[in-house]
């Protein structure tokens, strides 16, 4: 039996952050996205939904695509890089609007971007 507190297994810690939805308006030019600008690799479900595994967890999916109206303004999903600045190339290179450029914070320096569908995230690194 796998140890549920471990990230790789099939649950994540108690009341920790453990799946996110992401909201698309087109399912195929978000999964082009998310593939070529970080990598993210997909399962499809329904032609409206799929997960996908970003690698944070080994093998275990992160969160989803869900087809939908996407809404602005909701949490600020934050992605970590090893090297910010090639992150930045590929989301330029992917279709993604940096609306925030590479900036210092207290915690190390990061950016801002809008997906394709319009959805804002941000990009870390210490």
């Amino acid at each position: 039996m796998s140890d549920p507190t471990d990230p790789g297994g099939p649950r994540g810690p108690h009341h920790g952050i453990d799946y996110i939805e992401i909201t698309v308006s087109d399912m195929a030019r978000a999964k082009r996205f998310y593939g070529e600008a970080f990598g993210w690799r997909f399962t499809e479900y329904a032609p409206s939904y799929v997960g996908f595994v970003d690698g944070a967890r080994g093998e275990r999916e992160a969160g989803g695509l869900t087809l939908g109206e996407v809404v602005r303004g909701g949490p600020l999903v934050v992605l970590h890089s090893r090297d910010l600045e090639a992150t930045e190339a590929a989301v330029r290179a992917a279709g993604g609007e940096i609306v925030k450029p590479i900036f210092d914070f207290p915690g190390g320096r990061r950016f801002e971007l809008e997906d394709p569908a319009g959805n804002r995230l941000a990009v870390w690194s210490s």
